[in-house]
């Protein structure tokens, strides 16, 4: 009985949460516009040693399990609603993956010990941050789409880049919460926030838009690339194990 009932609860457990990234995945394409698309996801059988679990692609030795494209293949990243929902219906459970750049989000990761060192730093100077995704090894803080050549002149400012700072710009992707991948759960160290309106002269009576009877949540605000670099770059090169591995 007390097995029957364990395995009960995991499966209303498991349902709750393909129905959260399911929320999510709609918010994220179809409220934000952001494209987005399923990830490999995990593999329970596929067990590493002390590095958490598997990933579910074919690649043994894959160096972000769980938190890549694998079937369908990044391109396919869409906002469109009826995909979303076909995808994760069929997925429940599967990681939610951002397809970086063009008009979405950029961003830039580094492990996740200079990442609490650089939002310390950057909360000191009084900057205004974006959405800034955790998992157990990196941090991820969302930036406004960025070029590849602004990023490039941006880089070649700077004395040196340590090779654990990572650019997720046009052809990239980042997954996003709430996904569960290899190393661990994906989660929100600074939840998305709406933009902020000037403040009204006068009393202004607003109703929120709805798209298929449900309110449409504002599109989070996101700071340049340009204003967060240096903070990135001094706790990536200043943190030990800065390190250049890949993990997510």
């Amino acid at each position: 009985m007390r097995e029957i009932l364990g395995r009960r609860r995991r499966l209303r457990l498991r349902r709750k949460e393909g129905a959260a990234r399911l929320d999510a995945a709609l918010t994220f394409a179809t409220a934000w516009q952001w494209p987005v698309l399923p990830g490999a996801g995990t593999a329970p059988a596929a067990l590493r040693d002390g590095r958490g679990l598997g990933c579910a692609c074919p690649d043994p030795d894959c160096a972000v399990p769980g938190a890549h494209p694998f079937d369908p293949a990044l391109l396919a990243a869409t906002t469109d609603e009826r995909m979303v929902r076909w995808w994760w219906s069929n997925r429940p459970t599967a990681p939610v993956i951002l397809a970086t750049g063009g008009r979405a989000p950029c961003a830039v990761s580094l492990p996740a010990l200079a990442g609490a060192k650089a939002l310390v730093a950057l909360d000191r100077m009084g900057m205004r941050l974006g959405p800034v995704v955790a998992t157990p090894t990196r941090w991820s803080l969302l930036v406004a789409p960025y070029t590849l050549e602004r990023l490039g002149e941006l880089l070649y400012s700077k004395d040196w880049v340590p090779s654990s700072l990572r650019f997720h710009g046009e052809g990239g992707y980042l997954v996003l919460p709430p996904s569960e991948i290899g190393a661990g759960q994906v989660r929100w160290e600074r939840a998305p926030s709406p933009p902020v309106d000037p403040v009204p002269a006068g009393p202004v009576f607003r109703r929120a838009a709805r798209r298929g009877g449900a309110p449409v949540a504002a599109t989070p605000w996101l700071p340049d690339v340009e204003a967060v670099l240096d903070a990135l770059v001094e706790a990536s090169t200043s943190a030990p194990d800065g390190g250049s591995r890949l993990a997510y």
